[in-house]
């Protein structure tokens, strides 16, 4: 999708005819009739407007308006087709775009598009007022959200179904920002997640389920715009101009740090905030076994932990970051989006990097990091081919490398790392992988007998034997292996899952759910005795 269509979605959307694009300045929303407003009080520079038009002009298109001085496009995006003017002077670039149906429509309310377009922005591309350096533009640290125009950009025709507007929604004494409020209760009550979405009340995640706490207060998008304007730093608020979402990190002292993403769905701006813990959950006190911290003490070679989402990986690995950082004297590098867990020097020297403000990418990270002289690399998300090759280069080079997926079992993690790799890969990647990999840990969350929730660990241990079953392709026979190999630290799902069970922590019906093999766990159950289902 190329950058332009989330501003022609705008557009169409909302029923706004045109738009206008110009250096030095943010993108102008034209209404006709004299009616204009900014999108962003961002400015946007004439690299930004060159990237832009680059994606959607054809060769001829440019050539022409690099010759004539202006040229004309008709682009078709996922929403619908538009018109888009190219204009050039002084080396400058700028576009006008139309969303109207058709020239007709047009010309009914602006005359001739290219006329139109050059009386509209040609003064600014021609005098020096509004020339910028591509290096000139500060970035604050944070927007304030005065200066700026609502998140969503849409007229609230949902408002009065979706209850009264409050003129201070939310506010409570002594919090920085209304938000705030919503922040604090989700930590005094032990939630792990806060669902902030349009139409919607305030809803809280805890223990796993989804609850409101009795607000049933519905948000209309203006009140969800008036709460994530203030926390939403200025470059993910341009990001969520051009995306339509975003994901961040926000703090509030004594409270802790906040994982948050803004998205828009059909009715308007929402968002997500996932607690992270102030102080990190040690390794003691998760009880990871013998096994999983001998993994903290290699030398190179690369562990993955997977689950699904919300399932525990981030606080597993910050335990075992923050159990390196205690026992080793070495040099750290985490790369995250964005920072969860903050790892403050102990025995290690620790450099946190966050994708969007310290780096770009995460493979630029990653490659970057092989020249900054790191023992141990903690990747926080392994999504595409290019991250997970240069993750296993990385790990084959003398570096231990932590990374993370998202898959539900040990053994589907193999297969998941190599089918990201096209066909004619595939063997070498077999090899390399079998060569580098040293543990898998896949785990999932219960719900804990008194409240709370214990996550099932299931561990792949890589000796010679998994090793040779990843090169020859043979991965199927990797659960069979686990479970003759449990000496060697292998520990299947099912075996986490009824030790927890027997252990009192969690109930069989529960286990059951959590299980990918449901019937082997079922016949497990069966042979100790355990009472499930309609037998409790």
């Amino acid at each position: 999708m190329a950058k332009i269509d989330s501003l022609i979605a705008t557009l169409v959307q909302n029923n706004i005819p045109f738009a206008s694009i110009s250096p030095g300045k943010p993108v102008l929303l034209d209404y006709g009739g004299g009616q204009t407003k900014e999108l962003s009080a961002r400015v946007i520079t004439a690299k930004q407007i060159q990237i832009l038009l680059e994606e959607i002009a054809s060769k001829d298109e440019w050539n022409t308006l690099f010759s004539v001085g202006h040229v004309e496009i008709s682009y078709t995006s996922k929403v619908g087709k538009v018109k888009v003017m190219g204009l050039r002077k002084n080396d400058k670039l700028a576009l006008y775009i139309s969303s109207k149906k058709d020239a007709k429509a047009t010309s009914d309310v602006h005359g001739d598009l290219s006329h139109e377009a050059s009386v509209a922005v040609m003064d600014t591309i021609t005098g020096s007022k509004n020339d910028i350096q591509e290096e000139g533009i500060r970035e604050s640290s944070f927007a304030q959200s005065s200066q700026r125009p609502a998140l969503a950009q849409i007229p609230d025709h949902a408002e009065a179904s979706l209850g009264e507007r409050r003129a201070e929604p939310f506010k409570a004494p002594g919090d920085q920002v209304p938000i705030d409020r919503f922040f604090r209760m989700m930590a005094e009550r032990g939630c792990s997640d806060f669902h902030l979405t349009s139409g919607n009340p305030p809803l809280f995640r805890k223990d796993g389920d989804i609850t409101n706490f009795g607000d049933e207060t519905r948000l209309s998008p203006a009140q969800v715009e008036r709460l994530l304007l203030p926390i939403t730093p200025d470059s993910n608020y341009d990001e969520f101009i051009l995306n339509r979402d975003t994901d961040f990190a926000y703090e509030i002292a004594g409270v802790g740090r906040f994982r948050c993403n803004l998205f828009m769905d059909r009715i308007g701006p929402g968002g997500v905030f996932r607690l992270i813990p102030s102080k990190i959950l040690t390794s003691e006190q998760l009880n990871l076994s013998d096994k999983i911290l001998d993994l903290c003490y290699l030398q190179k070679g690369l562990v993955v932990v997977t689950g699904p989402t919300g399932s525990g990986k981030s606080t597993t690995l910050a335990a075992m970051i923050d159990f390196i950082n205690r026992k080793r004297n070495a040099h750290l590098i985490t790369i995250e989006d964005p920072i969860e867990f903050v790892h403050p020097n102990k025995k290690c020297l620790v450099n946190q990097r966050e994708i969007g403000v310290h780096t770009m990418s995460f493979k630029n990270a990653l490659r970057a990091a092989l020249r900054e002289d790191p023992d141990i690399v903690l990747v926080g998300e392994m999504r595409d081919l290019e991250t997970i090759s240069i993750a296993i280069e990385t790990a084959e080079t003398g570096h231990l490398v932590f990374g993370t997926l998202h898959t539900n079992t040990a053994a589907s993690t193999v297969d998941r790392i190599i089918d990201q790799f096209p066909p004619d890969r595939q063997a070498q990647v077999r090899t390399m992988l079998s060569e580098s990999l040293r543990a898998v840990i896949a785990q999932t969350l219960c719900k804990k007998i008194g409240g709370g929730r214990i996550a099932a660990l299931e561990i792949l241990m890589i000796d010679h034997g998994m090793a040779n079953l990843i090169r020859m392709g043979k991965t199927f026979q990797i659960p069979s292996m686990m479970s003759t190999k449990k000496g060697a630290g292998n520990i299947p799902l099912n075996d986490a899952l009824n030790t927890l069970v027997q252990d009192g922590l969690v109930l069989p019906d529960e286990a059951i759910s959590r299980a990918v093999d449901r019937e082997g766990l079922r016949k497990i159950f069966d042979q100790m005795g355990t009472p499930y289902g309609s037998q409790t």
